[in-house]
């Protein structure tokens, strides 16, 4: 009795998901509505709740990967792509809100993070941002700091640097954005960040223990199935893939839940903090919809907290990163902004009972 109780109500839910979309929808597909008037749910998917096993698939996988654990999401929705160039102006131009980058950095807690009586140069106190620059040729790929370089003027108008422009690339995803940058254009669109749970489950795509998103075939040069580097890192990009930096949305196919650049591309930001250990706390039951630990810990900077980013970017390839997968996990501080950094935002999907919650509250 239990068991069919249980199916009849994940039915009924996934329904109901389907009908509260439909209905949330309908405005999106009639021909008499104009672009500027379309609700955002046009450009979202809707995510069916369901389990999966989380965490490392394949040897390219990881430590901070494993153990795999069970998780369960509920249904919800999320964009198609990654946010624009164009959506971000739009948020920019209604709020006048001004990016981290754009801000002269805080020393009191820029400090916090850096070696005792050290000080960075003085420009390196201005707005700016860290901007990927191609080397001459062969070098260590243990120090990132070969291709890394501080840009004074860099932000997301100017992704790699003053004489660099958006113009053109409206449908760009929008880069050079810190996590507190995504959650406040989320704030101001009705909409929040993925968790990492939710933004894994939704990479797959559907399938099911695939390395990859479109299965378990390595991406190939000669194909590509991702913006991704193609060549010698970090000296060397042939752009078979058509592109040396970022690609307009839609450049490759989607997923199996209709979802673009889910790999490749730019970073995405996810809701949580980030730990290494945080999967070790989550074995031997399934877990259902995980907000990701209370607090960060990062071995290779245990004094810098950090949230987590997925989704692998333009800069990635086999011989460095090789995060082109739904399981890869990577991490930055939350003022962090990189011009492969970006984000994509989620929508709960909302029910009779949290409807009413909500009006309670607003009475």
């Amino acid at each position: 009795m239990m068991f069919r109780e249980t199916l009849w109500y994940s039915a009924f839910a996934y329904l109901y998901a389907i009908l509260w979309l439909c209905v949330s929808i309908g405005p999106c597909i009639a021909e008499t509505a104009s672009k500027d008037e379309t609700d955002s749910s046009c450009e979202m998917a809707l995510i069916p709740g369901g389990e999966f096993e989380m965490g490392g698939v394949g040897t390219l996988s990881r430590r901070d990967e494993f153990p795999v654990h069970k998780v369960r999401v509920k249904s919800f929705l999320m964009d198609r792509t990654e946010v624009t160039n164009g959506q971000f102006k739009a948020f920019v131009d209604a709020t006048g809100y001004v990016t981290t980058a754009e801000r002269k950095p805080d020393w009191l807690e820029l400090k916090k993070q850096l070696p005792p009586n050290w000080k960075p140069p003085q420009k390196e106190l201005r707005p700016g941002s860290l901007v990927f620059t191609a080397t001459r040729g062969p070098v260590s790929l243990r120090d990132y700091s070969h291709w890394w370089k501080w840009v004074e003027g860099a932000d997301w108008r100017h992704p790699e640097g003053p004489s660099s422009s958006i113009i053109g690339k409206e449908e760009h995803p929008v880069v050079q954005v810190s996590w507190d940058d995504a959650a406040a254009y989320c704030k101001w669109a009705g909409k929040r960040l993925p968790t990492e749970a939710e933004w894994e489950y939704a990479a797959r795509g559907g399938m099911k223990g695939k390395e990859y998103s479109w299965g378990n075939k390595a991406p190939e040069d000669k194909k590509p199935r991702a913006n991704l580097w193609q060549g010698g890192f970090p000296f060397d990009n042939k752009g078979t893939d058509k592109y040396f930096t970022t690609a307009p949305v839609k450049s490759f196919s989607p997923n199996g839940y209709g979802l673009f650049d889910m790999i490749g591309n730019v970073w995405e930001w996810c809701s949580d903090w980030y730990r290494s250990d945080y999967y070790s706390k989550l074995v031997d039951r399934i877990t259902e919809n995980p907000q990701g630990p209370s607090d960060s810990f990062d071995p290779d900077e245990p004094g810098i907290d950090k949230r987590v980013k997925r989704g692998g970017s333009f800069l990635c390839c086999e011989s460095y990163c090789s995060s082109y997968r739904p399981s890869a996990r990577m991490k930055s501080s939350p003022d962090s902004a990189q011009n492969h950094l970006g984000f994509r935002c989620v929508k709960d999907i909302e029910t009779k009972s949290s409807a009413k919650n909500s009006a309670r509250q607003a009475n």
